[in-house]
């Protein structure tokens, strides 16, 4: 058959090669084509070297009546996965890992022959002894995200070292790859390499981003592993734990290669150029003390060895035992036995997920990347309770409280005796700096998230996960007792006991928040109760853990007590009996309102936990406007900020007088607009009515016009229609401001929507000229106000009710398929001037079903398959019996009111659904079953 399909083709003797005429590839093409698939991969866990993300690749049909596709290793990934393939016809197919190589680039997905319902499943023939230099191919695969991309080229070298990706990346090694000049890119990962009849002949893996080289992997350990997944076996893998390069004679002689070895290499067969060098040991590894750095290989298990391919074979076939080794060694003759080691046992199959973090044994991959020894348990990625203690991906954890963890099945044994709540000394280095020891304090988390470990199942290409042992009940916090020494002045000292610091860690981000970790001042308000006053831009929601740090040596826990819905200030809460005898005090206030020029102490602490003072002045006391972002998240508006000549560095604290009486919350504001934060005086009187409120136990009334103000200055508010009487009015009312407020936005679904607009210019509230941001406060408590407004030049007196708002914020979230939802908040409502209905989109996670199918943060789930969900509730009755991998159709609402239609299938094994509860200030979570979500 060959010899027909070579008819035509027309010789070019001066390049050497032989060019295949069109109509022979068109029909080859045509055959061939069905056979390819486009990958759609989701790796569901950051695991090893790779990242939980989205990608797109290809693959082959290699067995049609098992159904097994060929590709690469990186689309089949280290750790879980979902896969679909997508066959030429558009058919969709789900896909099952069933095996990746530990060491090579290749993996095998399988499929269900019986799914495929239009188009014929047929097979692609691997032919690895093919190749050859000069060879016309053609690569068929989904290139740069194309469905179908056929690129020609011409096997320019079969002998080429095996790509680097880079330190911390998958790399293949002791293989040789091809390589060939036809610019494959993104997507093409996996695709058949063909000849002109037809046949597989290469395995497309990688490129060069600086030039048109595309790198192929040979398919003879490729074909291995096939016969024997057809024959329903297993894949045995042996290492010696080291790395071979094939070296040129020309190098070997200068390593002391005689002529004899030389002669008898290159008639042993192969390429015939070179042989094999030790390149590198792993340590600890089965090579280690017998081989070194240099030994030009000679024979293994009694077979002479000069190329990867026999190497790999002896390796292979003796598995766990003993085989001998001859290399040359400066000249000189060595012979040494060596146990073969299996590649499967130091690759990890199974990973502990702990708070939202994944941890595994350290793998063969990144021992070789880092030289040293397979041994540790490795940090894939952090997630939520060893982020929060700074312990970065690629640590390798050392000890638990003074105790060893050697690997994965210590760690967990030792992770599950801690309580919830606990406080853990943690012992790490890096993967790539192991002379080097760090130790961090993490704090023990199963609220938020369950603790299981999953084991890989090739039969099916799951990795079924169970809990692990349930930890022991919490202890009650121990009381400690710390003096405060700090010499910041007179004055400040006597400040310094009302101010703690505040850590917010964020296990779940809602309500528009995007950064996980905050850290901020408080001030006592209350001793006695322990309670605490900080602004909002350290606490921005409810959903977190809260830590507050006494006199820099004392932590404790506290929970949220009161956010206010308007203004920069939260209380939390705290045990007082926590503190033993600590000398804390309350903050007490002042009356008096600061004015332009007031001499002030700023007295704060620093991320050092230093008391930090400064004399100054009072510059401005005026409105304040921060800018808005694209996510609607809380934002201070209707106030009045006080700002200082010169301030000290801080995280936050008060503004006294020379009594020491607080007269200001010097608090952190976010200008969303800029991304810039900023310090300024929050008003004592703007706070006090809300704590006196809750320090006598009530909780606290606010009322909202339902507008967002602007200070205009009465020069431009003349030029809109402002009489002269009225100009004088503010004059002899407030001179120094000389400033109209103007309604510059109006809330969504709020009564004035319907009687105020944008523009409108409010000059009296009930009656009284209204020339100051702080006049708005009265409102805070009134159901109805009066308003006399000058709109298109004419004045109006209309009548407006307000709105009650809660203090508590977000109080009920859901973890569904990847996606962090709760009822919109008060801000997308405030902010966007819409009523906000559905199911609001906070945040979603990479390797999730959300992530997968491109869904996005800001949006509202109005509909689940046709059913309204103008409600949280209503949306978990609507994906209520919604089983695994379930199509779910949802109709979604931007924040400019435009809607789409987006379809997601669920992944509930990776991906349960998860309520988050707000009760008597405590967080409670509940795993929903996945069957019935009751």
């Amino acid at each position: 058959m060959a010899a027909l399909l070579w008819a035509g083709c027309v010789a070019n003797s001066a390049a050497g090669t032989i060019s295949i005429d069109e109509a022979t590839w068109q029909k080859t093409l045509k055959v061939v084509a069905p056979s390819v698939v486009s990958l759609r991969v989701t790796a569901t866990r950051d695991f090893d070297t790779e990242s939980a993300s989205v990608s797109q690749g290809t693959g082959f049909i290699v067995d049609a009546e098992r159904g097994l596709i060929l590709t690469n290793r990186h689309m089949v990934h280290a750790g879980p996965v979902l896969s679909e393939a997508i066959l030429l016809n558009n058919e969709e197919i789900e896909l099952q890992a069933i095996y990746r190589d530990p060491v090579h680039d290749f993996g095998i997905y399988r499929f269900d022959p019986n799914q495929v319902q239009h188009q014929d499943v047929t097979a692609l023939q691997l032919d690895p002894k093919a190749a050859h230099v000069g060879m016309e191919i053609r690569v068929i695969g989904n290139d740069a995200g194309e469905k179908l991309s056929i690129l020609d080229g011409t096997l320019a070298r079969l002998d080429r070292n095996a790509p680097n990706y880079g330190a911390n990346s998958y790399n293949d090694f002791n293989t040789f790859y091809f390589q060939a000049a036809s610019n494959t890119s993104g997507g093409s990962s996996g695709s058949p390499v063909i000849d002109e009849v037809g046949h597989v002949v290469a395995l497309n893996a990688g490129g060069s981003t600086g030039a048109a080289s595309s790198f192929y992997l040979p398919l003879d350990r490729v074909e291995r592993a096939l016969n024997l997944i057809r024959e329903g076996k297993a894949v045995p893998r042996g290492t010696l734990q080291a790395m071979f390069r094939y070296t040129p004679f020309d190098e070997l002689q200068r390593l002391g290669l005689p002529a004899e070895q030389e002669q008898e290499a290159r008639a042993s067969g192969g390429h015939g150029t070179g042989m094999l060098v030790l390149r590198q040991v792993v340590p600890g590894g089965s090579a280690d003390q017998a081989l070194r750095v240099g030994d030009i290989l000679l024979s293994a298990g009694g077979q002479r060895v000069t190329e990867f391919v026999p190497l790999e074979s002896v390796l292979d076939d003796h598995v766990g035992e003993v085989i001998a080794i001859e290399v040359l060694r400066n000249g000189e003759l060595e012979q040494v036995e060596v146990t073969v080691d299996d590649l499967h046992a130091i690759t990890p199959d199974r990973y502990l997920e702990i708070s939202r973090g994944i941890v595994h044994d350290l793998s063969y991959q990144q021992a070789r990347n880092h030289f040293r020894e397979v041994q540790g348990v490795y940090v894939a990625v952090p997630g939520y309770m060893l982020g929060a203690a700074q312990i970065p991906t690629g640590a390798i954890l050392d000890e638990l409280d003074g105790v060893p963890v050697p690997n994965l099945a210590k760690f967990e044994e030792e992770l599950a005796s801690k309580a919830q709540g606990q406080r853990i000394r943690v012992r790490f280095n890096m993967v790539n700096d192991p002379l080097h020891s760090y130790e961090a304090i993490a704090v023990m988390d199963r609220r938020w998230y369950p603790m299981r470990i999953c084991v890989r199942d090739d039969s099916d290409g799951t990795w079924p996960c169970g809990n692990s042992a349930e930890p022991p009940e919490s202890q009650r916090v121990t009381a400690a007792t710390a003096m405060l020494f700090d010499d910041a002045g007179k004055l400040a000292d006597a400040i310094g006991p009302s101010l703690v610091l505040v850590d917010f860690d964020i296990p779940h981000p809602t309500s528009g928040v995007k950064d996980l970790n905050y850290v901020g001042a408080g001030t006592i308000i209350d001793a006695e109760q322990g309670l605490v006053l900080v602004d909002r831009d350290t606490v921005p929601v409810a959903l977190g853990d809260l830590m507050l740090t006494f006199a820099g040596t004392i932590r404790v826990p506290a929970r949220l007590r009161y956010m206010h819905p308007v203004h920069n200030f939260a209380v939390l809460a705290y045990d007082p009996a926590a503190l033993g005898d600590t000398p804390v005090v309350a903050v007490q206030w002042s009356d008096r309102e600061l004015e332009v020029g007031d001499t002030v102490w700023q007295v704060g602490r620093n991320g050092d936990h230093e008391l930090v003072s400064m004399k100054t002045r009072v510059e401005r006391h005026d409105a304040a406007w921060f800018g808005i972002s694209g996510t609607p998240r809380f934002r201070d508006a209707n106030v009045e900020v006080i700002d200082l000549e010169e301030a000290e560095d801080s995280l936050g604290g008060v503004l006294v007088d020379k009594k020491g009486r607080a007269q200001a919350l010097w608090s952190s504001f976010l200008d969303q607009a800029t991304g810039e934060r900023s310090f300024h005086g929050l008003p004592a009187a703007l706070i006090q009515p809300t704590i006196q409120a809750i320090v006598a136990g009530d909780e606290p009334v606010v009322r909202s016009l339902g507008v967002e103000l602007h200070a205009m200055p009465i020069l431009e508010a003349r030029d809109r229609g402002l009489s002269d009487a009225r100009v004088r009015q503010f004059f002899e009312a407030d001179g120094e401001r000389r400033t109209v407020l103007e309604v510059q936005r109006v809330h969504g679904n709020v009564p004035a929507q319907d009687i105020l607009r944008d523009t409108d210019l409010v000059l009296e509230l009930d009656g009284v000229l209204l020339s100051r941001m702080s006049q708005i406060e009265s409102t805070f408590r009134k159901e109805e106000v009066s308003l006399t407004i000058l709109r298109d030049g004419v004045e109006m007196d209309v009548r407006v009710q307000t709105v009650s708002l809660s203090g508590q914020g977000v109080d009920r979230v859901v973890s569904w398929a990847g996606l962090i939802l709760h009822s919109p908040h008060a801000e997308v409502s405030q902010q966007r001037g819409i009523d906000a209905q559905g199911v609001y989109i906070a945040w979603l996670w990479y390797g999730s079903p959300g992530s997968r199918y491109r869904l996005r943060p800001t949006r509202r789930v109005v509909r689940v398959d046709d059913v309204d969900t103008p409600t949280l509730d209503a949306f978990l009755e609507a994906v209520k019996g919604k089983e695994d991998r379930a199509s779910v159709s949802l109709g979604l609402e931007a924040l400019d009111g435009s809607e789409r239609v987006s379809t997601l299938k669920l992944d509930l094994r990776y991906w349960p659904t998860q309520v988050f509860d707000l009760k008597d200030g405590v967080w409670e979570r509940t795993t929903l079953d996945q069957a019935t979500h009751e």
